[in-house]
């Protein structure tokens, strides 16, 4: 994917997620949350030392940043959550994207995010924008924030009772960024934070409704207008357009008056349920102890995760070092040492390609035995296309270790695909079935009139960077292929355009259709009757034969094959 990947490592976790750890596991258990300790004895659970990973757990993770060390890859160590140094790294510009599952790295900063990983399909990754969340929602990084503190986050799992995602949502877009957090504050101690013209009014002191109900003009309870409905018997009605009640419209199901008392009525009926809607879930705020968690506040806003105090570091990337990987793979895993190389071929070849871009100088052979040859053709691998760049021998030939051919025979090809076995330097050769160029893992070599070549899939932009001539001959010479193609099509289609159905029989072996030999013959006939109203002697005398012809076919005791003949004059 032309990615450098860097690789963050989780640090201790906060009390707060080991104790949210322990709640996710006692609620999976099936046992009743509620019997969990929860935000009350948050000061004991803060001060209690938190509790390690399980050994296992952390000896795979070591494994596994030890074998991403011989691969070259860069790897940091965070204070706490991952997420937030990969947050960070973002934020600063050091890296483009951060990959992660967990959706609260935009709580820490996060700018792009990627989710599901797949490399395997043509649409691999899912990646989102803070930019597209920003325009569409209106939400920024610490109203996000606050959603998590009223929705609950891997640092608190119960959140705010009665808050769900489109009540925080409603709610969190009452305020801008600049003042949601210091609202919550307000809110946590009891201020009501939405009636002006007051100081702090706290919120059990509020009224349920501090609008008084409008006056509404009466209304006719038969055609539901402005006006009595003695004024309609009367006067009829302005807005049915009638001079008494006999013609007066009867209201429909679900009728609204649209007049100016009913428009106020509604604008402040709406009011009302909205103040009581804010006083509402204010009150349950307000309810919570110890809210918001100023410690989950400064977990989600702090901009210093690294476990160094000097700052990011250095970013680099080196060459993976394989006679490491391979003893470290086949103690590990048992894999066999062939088998790791095959698999390491196609990353090493890559790692090629990037480091010919970057430098003007000759660059040495891949892996020391193989240097750039051409390019075989354009695969499309995941509805993406690649290169299938061949390699030669740069050093030895392969021929010598390679088994005797047999000769190639007319209809045959002189091209077969194999499976490099390289184990300590000795060539081994293994047929396989064509199948295996699909096979983007496997290297595989092309056995071409007597040669052997070895295959891998390239981006071809980074093949374009790293052998422009080569590439451009390549190009060119598709572009000829298609060339000559189009015109062969061309002609073709203007032959067929241009030519006419042949008079004559057709040639021995092609038998016409049914419908092909009826048109045909009728045409044949319709073409004799012409030419027999040219000539009247030629025609009587046509007419006679053709009478004793029709008497012919009209006899029965002639076989049907006699009749067929005499018919279509055969």
């Amino acid at each position: 994917m032309g990615v450098f990947p860097v690789f963050v490592v989780d640090g201790e976790p906060s009390p707060l997620k080991s104790q949210a750890r322990a709640a996710r596991f006692f609620r999976g258990s099936g046992m009743d949350l509620a019997a969990f300790p929860s935000t009350e004895a948050e000061s004991s659970v803060t001060a209690a030392p938190v509790k390690r990973r399980n050994a296992a757990f952390t000896r795979c993770v070591e494994e596994c940043v030890e074998l991403l060390e011989y691969l070259g890859m860069p790897v940091l160590r965070a204070k706490g959550e991952a997420e937030a140094l990969c947050a960070q790294l973002n934020n600063e510009g050091h890296v483009g994207a951060c990959i992660t599952a967990d959706s609260d790295a935009f709580l820490f900063g996060a700018k792009t995010v990627v989710k599901v990983l797949r490399s395997n399909c043509k649409e691999p990754f899912e990646c989102y924008h803070i930019a597209d969340i920003e325009s569409g929602l209106g939400l920024k990084r610490k109203q996000l924030v606050a959603m998590a503190l009223l929705i609950g986050s891997d640092h608190d799992l119960h959140g705010v009772p009665g808050f769900g995602l489109e009540t925080a949502l409603r709610f969190v877009q009452l305020f801008d960024e600049d003042e949601i957090l210091d609202k919550l504050h307000e809110i946590g101690k009891g201020v009501y934070p939405f009636l002006k013209g007051f100081d702090n009014p706290h919120i059990d002191d509020l009224p349920s409704s501090s609008k008084k109900s409008p006056i509404k003009s009466p209304h006719c309870s038969h055609c539901g207008h402005p006006g009595s409905k003695k004024n309609h018997i009367k006067d009829g009605c302005n807005y049915c357009l009638v001079d008494s009640l006999e013609n007066c419209v009867e209201r429909p199901a679900g009728f609204k008056c649209e007049c100016p008392s009913c428009d106020e009525a509604r604008d402040l009926n709406e009011q009302r349920r909205h103040e009581n809607w804010q006083i509402k879930v204010c009150k349950r705020i307000a309810a919570e102890t110890n809210f918001p968690n100023e410690e989950i506040i400064k977990l989600y806003l702090s901009d210093n995760n690294l476990v160094e105090e000097k700052g990011v570091p250095l970013l680099s990337w080196s060459k993976p070092d394989v006679e490491a990987l391979v003893d470290l793979l086949s103690y590990k895993q048992n894999w066999e040492p062939s088998y790791i190389r095959q698999r390491m071929l196609p990353m090493l070849s890559t790692i090629y390609l990037r480091e010919v871009a970057s430098s003007s100088s000759t660059p040495l052979p891949l892996c020391d035995q193989y240097e750039f040859d051409s390019i075989e053709r354009t695969k499309i691998r995941h509805g993406h296309p690649y290169y299938l760049v061949k390699w030669k021998r740069a050093t030895r030939g392969m021929n010598s270790n390679m088994p005797s051919k047999k000769p190639v025979t007319e209809g045959e090809t002189s091209s077969e695909v194999v499976v490099l076995d390289d184990d300590d330097n000795e060539d081994t050769v293994v047929c396989e079935s064509p199948e295996l160029l699909d096979e983007p893992d496997v290297p595989q070599v092309l056995m071409d009139d007597g040669c052997c070549f070895l295959l891998t899939d390239e981006d071809i932009q980074l093949v374009g960077a790293a052998f422009p001539k080569e590439t451009a001959r390549f190009q060119e010479e598709q572009r000829l292929k298609e060339a000559r193609s189009r015109s062969r099509k061309s002609k073709t289609s203007l032959a067929d355009s241009g030519c006419e159905t042949p008079k004559g029989p057709r040639p021995s072996g092609v038998q016409l259709s049914i419908t092909e030999f009826y048109r045909s013959k009728k045409g044949q006939d319709m073409e004799s009757g012409k030419k027999k109203q040219a000539g009247e002697g030629h025609a009587a005398a046509r007419d006679g034969s053709r009478k004793s012809s029709d008497r012919d076919l009209n006899n029965k005791s002639l076989p049907k094959s006699v009749r067929r003949r005499l018919l279509f004059d055969c």
